[in-house]
């Protein structure tokens, strides 16, 4: 049967200086002809990742981790935390001085201005550091929500707010997802407009974010540089993503 591959972006697709190596675009060009419908899951925005999708011409994408998805080039999903759970949540952040940035389809907005750990964190996905507007959620369909803080108070997050998830990514930043909301839901929506199951997939990642994919998919591949929570789930552990990991581990797993 037909499947359908699916990658993440950063440490995944992208190497350590967030380029896609020459290898990594020739392996999925040639999974292409060899009848694999290619796709995208990421925890990026759709903006952020079109130079990405017009290089490959994928028009099917997991974003925000799970939470906008998009099957050749329909929008067949949106969802984001309610407004009144991410206004207490920006509350209790600002008492803490830990800000937020909102994040919809097509931009970044930030709760506060010139703050150091908003664009350290940002900087690392080549991001300049967003627009300035702290109610944006309360008038715009938000998609995800980055909360700023550190790993030693998400415990506390968590607990204050059970009804989501924090999903860190960076030392300084959390992904704040709806309660079950992971690319692995997403990646069910695409499979079920294809009339294909979990079983049919097939994931690449590398990040705490890739951990229910990795998990929920027929084949999932955990590259060398990952996580080890996601490394621990995989069915399959690739090279280094800067060691042509993954053209490597395609050709293991003769989709190429």
């Amino acid at each position: 049967m037909k499947k359908i591959l699916f990658f993440d972006v950063d440490g995944t697709l992208y190497d350590s200086t967030k380029q896609l190596p020459a290898s990594a675009k020739a392996a999925l060009l040639e999974a292409r002809n060899n009848g694999y419908e290619l796709a995208i899951a990421t925890g990026r925005a759709p903006f952020m990742i079109e130079s990405l999708l017009e290089e490959l011409d994928i028009n099917t994408y997991v974003t925000f981790n799970g939470q906008y998805v998009v099957y050749q080039g329909e929008v067949v999903y949106a969802n984001g935390v309610e407004n009144e759970t991410l206004r207490q949540i920006v509350a209790f952040g600002e008492a803490r001085n830990e800000p937020v940035v909102f994040i919809d389809d097509k931009q970044m907005v930030a709760s506060v201005d010139d703050n150091d750990r908003v664009a350290e964190s940002l900087t690392t996905l080549e991001c300049p550091y967003p627009k300035l507007d702290s109610s944006y959620y309360m008038q715009n369909d938000v998609y995800q929500t980055l909360i700023f803080m550190e790993e030693k108070d998400e415990e506390l997050y968590s607990q204050t707010f059970p009804e989501v998830q924090f999903v860190r990514w960076h030392k300084y930043c959390c992904d704040i997802l709806p309660k079950g909301g992971s690319k692995a839901a997403g990646i069910e929506k695409v499979l079920t407009r294809m009339n294909l199951t979990m079983e049919d997939a097939i994931a690449f990642g590398d990040g705490l974010n890739d951990v229910e994919m990795l998990e929920a998919v027929g084949v999932g591949v955990a590259m060398g540089n990952g996580h080890d929570k996601a490394k621990a789930v995989a069915t399959h552990i690739a090279d280094h993503v800067d060691a042509d990991g993954l053209a490597k581990i395609m050709r293991e797993l003769k989709i190429i």
